[in-house]
């Protein structure tokens, strides 16, 4: 069960008199059982309908318990389901009519794909296969493809994805939304593989070591190497645009 916190006050603040929150404290309480999601995350959510919170005279969201609720709701039958929001969305509208329903199958087949031709494979912790990406991302073959072709979205095997993969073709679907097509994002995905790239290079000593318990720790270094790269890149961007993000 998601806790929510109490305290503090104003627009920006975890929480107001009335108990609603904002969306960064929406965030820190999810992220206890959802590590990953982020701000862009719910607001995807919103803008598919899944979610509505209230609004401040001066446009900050205000959420209230049950939406915290909902939320992590969706974000739990995307992650253990691998269901698409248009299914998530019907299946929450049958609970709030009072309708008893058993959760849709798993891995459900993408729109416009055919069923017969779309074999879902087990999910892992790490991989994900085509199907349920296409599910989990509600989109078909064809927007896929066009991601590949881009180098947006590649798979890791024979039809096998990282399950990174989910994140990644959320975010593309949101950025759609405002006319940012994946040709425009080239540029983003070269700069990305050369953090990577750069990340890489100083973790490979590591990988090389004789010493097993010093190959292990660059697992390790290689995810605190990651988090800096990506909040230099977030700040970097920020300070680019001249703006605060709530």
């Amino acid at each position: 069960m998601l806790q929510t916190p109490s305290g503090g006050a104003g627009d920006g603040a975890a929480a107001t008199d009335t108990g609603l929150l904002s969306i960064g404290a929406v965030l820190s309480v999810l992220r206890e059982e959802f590590p990953e999601v982020t701000i862009s995350k719910i607001r995807f959510l919103e803008s598919e309908g899944l979610v509505e919170p209230r609004r401040t005279p001066s446009g900050y969201r205000k959420f209230s318990a049950e939406d915290v609720e909902r939320l992590g709701h969706v974000l739990r039958m995307q992650r253990d389901h691998y269901l698409p929001l248009k299914v998530i969305r019907e299946h929450l509208a049958a609970m709030e009519r009072g309708e008893a329903l058993p959760l849709p199958a798993l891995s459900r087949p993408g729109d416009g794909e055919d069923p017969a031709e779309c074999v879902p494979e087990k999910p892992t912790a790490a991989r994900i296969g085509r199907c349920q990406l296409l599910a989990a991302a509600g989109v078909d073959e064809q927007r896929l493809a066009e991601w590949e072709s881009y180098g947006l979205l590649a798979p890791v095997g024979d039809g096998v994805y990282d399950a990174e993969a989910v994140t990644v073709a959320g975010l593309l679907m949101e950025l759609g939304r405002y006319g940012i097509e994946p040709r425009h994002l080239r540029a983003m995905k070269a700069a990305a593989e050369r953090e990577a790239g750069l990340v890489e290079q100083v973790v490979a000593p590591l990988r090389r070591h004789r010493n097993p318990q010093t190959r292990a720790h660059a697992e390790d270094r290689t995810k605190e190497l990651a988090g800096l790269t990506m909040k230099l890149h977030a700040a970097l961007v920020r300070s680019a645009l001249g703006v605060r993000l709530p």
